[in-house]
């Protein structure tokens, strides 16, 4: 794909993110056979447009992390995208409508690392023994798209539908727990909306910052030391409206949790 393309398709979905409103997807606009690799190519040149506007990557995330959600997407590995610093809610704080399109939120193990990870050939045990700490997590997935109609390579390109995270504030070494067995309720308004516990992560969440690594190794990349990395979801994903307050309880991690305002 030709760079002057892969700028066009960026600027279009940065618009829909900074104008606050949907658009159509880039398969029916702009290039109807957009590859996953292509996709890859539009999430570099947004990242990098975020970069030179002086954002700061606080770092990757993992996406369809669940056998089920790579089933119904048709695809053999998970996805990621990246969390910038604009994106950060405080543990207890306000994330505003007015600023999304169609959010909706899933809770999430985070992983903050302590030694670079390199691929390929990562493990999960390799993984944990790189870990500085483990926290709760609460992420807020905003497509860009219409009706959140999308195909693969479009989510992609839309960096993973990264929209807005908020952290708990105790972190826990990774070796208090068996994480996979981690149980996460996600509360809206005090009513308990979702379950799930880490095994629904490819069975193990450090088996997807595992796979992240691997597949950042196929670009000369690594997983970074200091980066704090979204593992996937737990749960399902929760509509969210005016009012809500919402809250996700991690058995023996804490809990995090923000309102929705106008």
């Amino acid at each position: 794909m030709e760079a002057v393309k892969v700028k066009e398709i960026a600027n279009y979905l940065v618009a829909g993110e900074v104008e606050k409103r949907e658009v159509e997807k880039v398969t029916a606009r702009l290039k109807p056979d957009l590859t996953v690799e292509e996709g890859y190519l539009v999430q570099q040149e947004l990242v990098s447009m975020k970069l030179a506007e002086g954002r700061k990557i606080i770092g990757p995330k993992m996406g369809l992390t669940s056998q089920a959600k790579m089933q119904q997407m048709n695809v053999n590995e998970p996805i990621y995208g990246y969390v910038f610093d604009y994106m950060l809610i405080d543990n207890g704080g306000e994330v505003s409508l007015s600023d999304l399109i169609h959010p909706k939120v899933e809770a999430e193990i985070a992983f903050v690392i302590g030694e670079d990870i390199v691929g390929p050939g990562v493990t999960g045990a390799q993984v944990l023994a790189k870990t500085e700490s483990v926290l709760p997590a609460l992420e807020i997935i905003d497509s860009r798209y219409e009706n959140f109609n999308f195909t693969l390579p479009d989510v992609v390109a839309d960096n993973a539908s990264t929209s807005r995270v908020v952290f708990g504030t105790t972190l826990k070494s990774p070796e208090q727990f068996e994480l996979d067995l981690v149980g996460a309720s996600l509360l809206i308004n005090g009513e308990l909306k979702e379950l799930g516990a880490g095994a629904a992560v490819l069975g193990h969440p450090a088996n997807a910052i595992a796979m992240l690594a691997n597949m950042l190794a196929k670009k000369g990349e690594k997983v970074r030391k200091g980066d704090v990395i979204l593992s996937g979801a737990i749960t399902g994903a929760v509509l969210l409206e005016k009012g809500d307050v919402v809250n996700g309880k991690f058995d023996g991690l804490g809990e995090v949790s923000f309102t929705v305002t106008d």
